[in-house]
């Protein structure tokens, strides 16, 4: 959590001027929590399942 910390202006300058979100912004510095990133694997996962299902 430290590291975000640091990372902080950087986070901030990517929400306001490409108007994302700040998890979004995270994730563009690749400092995603391990929570954030175990839940993307998961979609991943569920949304190629349902295109082999198609």
């Amino acid at each position: 959590m430290a590291e975000i910390n640091s990372y902080q202006m950087a986070i901030d300058l990517l929400c306001c001027h490409l108007g994302i979100s700040e998890d979004e912004a995270k994730q563009q510095l690749g400092i995603a929590s391990d929570n954030q990133l175990q839940q993307r694997v998961a979609e991943t996962q569920s949304a190629l399942m349902g295109l082999s299902n198609e």
